[in-house]
């Protein structure tokens, strides 16, 4: 499938926005995913190529905050493992339960975690997990990934901002680190679906390769704020993230 120069002119930078905000707090899919739909994609490819761009620019940001020392892996780790679980039920869950219950619930919990960043207060950059044990640290990365993992089986929008608010709250996580550690449990999920869509056939090659050098740039150029910047870039994007998503979801249930 061929695009023409004005599409390509609207898809580009919206890609690469896609990929600067998803690299800094997660919730780059709410402008990617639309920005295909838009050029006039039908869905299943539109979500297939969006997955090609996407899964390659999360590898560049993982990669810059791996670098960057801003990836617990021993939290990381675990929370990939039983993301994938909790993908699964969520999925199933997604077949028994209306959508729409989801998305009543979520127009309360968004407005709350909004709330939370704004009165949260900074934490020192540091490698260390706040007065955990080793158990407990491995039981709340376990349960973030779960928890996160099903979420994005059954509705999925605003994943990476959710995981970073939980590392944030329950692992006391500075903001940076948060934003790394999620970013190997979102790379290991994208190339999940993306392996699944290559194998269906969705992916169209001859958009979303192009795209996905513009996905990179972002993602380049986000993780480095980040890692500069910290929570006075990464705070203010998660809110306008969870507005955008917040928007979405009451569009969707009006």
């Amino acid at each position: 499938m061929d695009i023409t120069l004005i599409n390509k002119i609207i898809l580009f930078p919206l890609i690469f926005l896609a990929g600067f905000v998803d690299s800094i707090a997660g919730g780059g899919g709410l402008i990617s995913l639309p920005a295909y739909l838009f050029i006039g994609l039908p869905s299943h490819n539109a979500l297939a190529t969006n997955k090609l761009s996407s899964s390659i620019g999360t590898t560049i940001s993982t990669l810059r905050y791996a670098n960057g020392k801003a990836i617990i892996f021993e939290v990381g780790i675990f929370s990939v493992i039983f993301s994938f679980l909790g993908s699964f039920l969520g999925a199933k869950l997604a077949l028994v339960i209306p959508d729409n219950t989801l998305k009543i619930v979520l127009t309360v919990l968004i407005p709350v975690a909004a709330t939370f960043i704004l009165i949260k207060k900074p934490i020192k950059k540091d490698n260390k997990i706040k007065n955990l044990t080793h158990t407990k640290t491995i039981f709340l990365s376990s349960f973030i990934g779960f928890i996160i993992g099903m979420y994005d089986g059954f509705f999925g929008p605003g994943t990476g901002t959710f995981l970073i608010i939980l590392y944030v709250t329950l692992l006391s996580f500075d903001h940076v680190k948060a934003s790394g550690t999620a970013k190997i449990v979102n790379l290991a999920s994208n190339i999940s679906a993306l392996i699944t869509f290559i194998i269906g056939g969705k992916v169209i090659f001859s958009i979303g390769l192009p795209a996905a050098l513009f996905g990179i740039a972002g993602n380049w150029i986000g993780s480095g704020l980040a890692l500069k910047k910290g929570s006075k870039i990464i705070k203010p994007i998660m809110l306008v993230v969870l507005l955008i998503l917040l928007i979405k979801i009451l569009y969707d249930i009006i």
